[in-house]
């Protein structure tokens, strides 16, 4: 059994709780480039949408998080807001089994569809959401959703929208 083998069956996936804001925040913050958003930010990541999250801990310590939610104009698509693998838990195949954790949740049902942002130069993103498109088997489509200039005023890269489905991972 190889090390990563052993670590990727030692991560505990789960619901993330409010008492988890505050780790999520020093996570995000040992995973660049990801962006920061506040304390009270993560706070709300990890009540208000915790039932379309995930939190992944190694030996009680918090070593992955995905963000997302549904849409309320979009019931049938689930939004990645941010994915964070720390340095410990990468090679595992951690992202992907996180994703999967989240659209196989109960409040995610009736998702047949899987969005996200992505800058241009964020290849492990684009390589781990066109990973777990081949997986699905579903198709995908990019545009530009905030566009550097119209939208960061030139002070953050255009961020690509990568839509991911139909797919069907509930049988309904």
């Amino acid at each position: 059994m190889t090390s990563d083998t052993s670590r990727a069956e030692a991560i505990e996936l789960r619901q993330p709780k409010d008492t988890d804001g505050y780790r999520l925040h020093r996570l995000i913050a040992e995973c660049p480039p990801l962006d920061p958003n506040s304390i009270y930010c993560n706070l709300l990541q990890c009540s208000h949408f915790a039932e379309t999250g995930v939190a992944a801990e190694l030996d009680g310590e918090l070593v992955g998080f995905i963000s997302a939610y549904i849409p309320p104009t979009k019931p049938d698509t689930v939004f990645v807001w941010q994915v964070a693998v720390h340095e410990k838990a990468r090679g595992t195949g951690l992202g992907k089994r996180m994703l999967r954790f989240i659209v196989e949740r109960p409040a995610c049902r009736g998702v047949r569809f899987m969005d996200t942002t992505i800058t241009e130069d964020n290849e492990a993103s684009w390589g781990l959401f066109r990973s777990f498109a081949r997986d699905l088997g579903a198709e995908t489509q990019q545009s530009v959703f905030f566009d550097s200039e119209a939208h960061f005023g030139g002070q953050h890269d255009s961020e690509i929208l990568f839509r991911i489905g139909p797919f069907d991972v509930n049988g309904h």
